[in-house]
């Protein structure tokens, strides 16, 4: 390839990009929506293989990159405009915890298992669903939260506390399986398990949806029955 035609395209490509993303604005940079994240990838697609393309002239490239520019343009007043085409393109938020109860169906509706969602929370700093009044997975995959009020943010110097032992909750039922490997590194037994969960009147651990324990706030269930009327 023509080292001239090469920097000629170059930066027909660089100038170009420049004016689509500030045209379009940071929606397309964070990539908030599905809509915009692969828009994004599409746009890389179309500058990157028209570079390295001998056949390819700056002529495709500014066409093909113009045209794309312009239908997401196009897109996005649409969408500003119309409610409907905005849920369309841009989606909402699903509510996966609502007032401290999972939502089970909402977790298959986004094709999630309880492990996924956990890990969710753990990433926003959040090791235990007891914490959580509200929890929302956003159109672009990540949640956000609203903690019950005695979890929110506070800190020791607020209420001149001293230094407390942290613990980290562990798991012991989910999706109606004991987990027998979490009760060992406790150091408990199904059997102490099993009267945690008869004084919560519940008798068969595969009712369970989720069993957690944590040192000093006890054992926290959520039952399939809870989590199915959610």
């Amino acid at each position: 390839m023509n080292l001239t035609y090469l920097t000629l395209e170059l930066i027909c490509g660089f100038f170009l990009l420049f004016l689509i993303i500030k045209l379009l604005g940071k929606k397309i940079i964070n990539q908030i929506t599905p809509f915009t994240f692969i828009a994004a990838i599409v746009l890389g697609e179309l500058l990157g293989n028209a570079l390295y393309d001998d056949k390819v002239g700056v002529r495709y490239i500014f066409y093909s990159m113009c045209l794309w520019g312009f239908l997401l343009f196009v897109v996005e007043l649409a969408s500003q405009k119309f409610l409907k085409l905005r849920l369309l393109f841009e989606g909402k938020p699903s509510v996966l915890i609502r007032n401290g109860i999972v939502n089970r169906e909402q977790l298959k509706k986004n094709r999630m298992n309880l492990n996924q969602l956990q890990s969710l929370l753990r990433q926003s700093e959040t090791f235990s669903i007891r914490e959580v009044a509200y929890c929302y997975l956003e159109a672009n995959g990540s949640i956000s939260l609203l903690k019950k009020t005695p979890y929110q943010k506070t800190t020791q110097e607020d209420f001149n506390l001293s230094y407390k032992p942290v613990h980290v909750p562990v798991t012991l039922i989910r999706d109606g399986e004991l987990l027998t490997d979490e009760l060992l590194d406790i150091d408990r037994s199904e059997e102490w398990l099993l009267v945690q969960l008869k004084s919560q009147g519940i008798e068969d651990p595969k009712d369970v949806f989720l069993a957690e324990w944590l040192e000093e706030d006890g054992l926290f269930v959520q039952t399939f029955n809870q989590v199915t009327r959610n």
